[in-house]
């Protein structure tokens, strides 16, 4: 039976992915490759695929794997009715009460230095009116 799945190329720590038609019971690095119908870059998330191609070998009976089925379905290929989709996972953040964006928001501390300068200001300005009355 042929599948429908990812191949990993790229370098280490920045994987590209191939999207090819394999025998189901090989594994993706093996090299026997049936077809390539494009690729995906999961940094960019960008996807090249050959539509007419992926359509025509599910059309035949290949097996999309989970993450291949969804990308195929975002990019606007019918799926058989036999595919079946998996639900979104539920997320949940770890620590939510350490993280910055949950944290209260600290008051603002107003500036005292401001202040003591507008004395400071009206002191110096006296004793110059004082020496013009003389």
């Amino acid at each position: 039976m042929l599948s429908i799945r990812m191949q990993r190329t790229g370098r280490k720590g920045h994987a590209m992915f191939r999207v090819i038609v394999q025998e189901s019971r090989l594994t993706p690095t093996s090299g026997k490759v049936v077809a390539q119908l494009g690729s995906y870059d999961p940094h960019a998330k960008s996807v090249i695929l050959d539509k007419e191609k992926a359509a025509f070998y599910l059309e035949h009976g290949a097996q999309p794997s989970d993450r291949v089925a969804r990308l195929l379905k975002n990019n606007g290929v019918d799926l058989p009715s036999w595919v079946k989709l998996q639900d979104d996972k539920e997320r949940k953040v770890r620590n939510a009460d350490k993280r910055r964006s949950t944290t209260p928001a600290a008051p603002k501390e107003e500036t005292p230095e401001v202040e003591a300068e507008a004395p400071a200001a009206e002191e110096a300005a006296e004793p110059a009116e004082a020496v013009a009355a003389e």
